[in-house]
């Protein structure tokens, strides 16, 4: 299934470094943790997105694995990762499912 995100909770700053905790769609109702993202893609089940709200391209959401740290989400568009997932508003929930 072809799922798209439409917001995200960040962590709280403790520095100079924030995270997605949890990212949704509250149109279908969904909310995924970044763990849950991951799995679903690595294992093949699900597919997720993102729209740019300017211009409505699509940006697909992947799994970044850079060396000694947690894998992290993040899109791809036009051939590089960028960071269309934190210009998403914030979702109305307040906490991870």
């Amino acid at each position: 299934m072809d799922l798209q995100i439409t917001c995200i909770l960040k962590s709280s700053s403790h520095g100079s470094y924030e995270h997605i905790t949890p990212a949704g769609n509250p149109a279908s109702q969904g909310v995924w943790t970044v763990e849950q993202i991951i799995q679903s893609i690595d294992a093949r089940q699900h597919t997720f997105f993102v729209r740019d709200a300017l211009t409505g391209r699509r940006a697909d959401v992947g799994v970044v694995r850079d060396a000694g740290k947690r894998p992290h989400i993040r899109t791809y568009a036009d051939g590089y990762w960028n960071d269309n997932l934190l210009s998403l508003t914030s979702c109305p929930w307040r906490a991870a499912a």
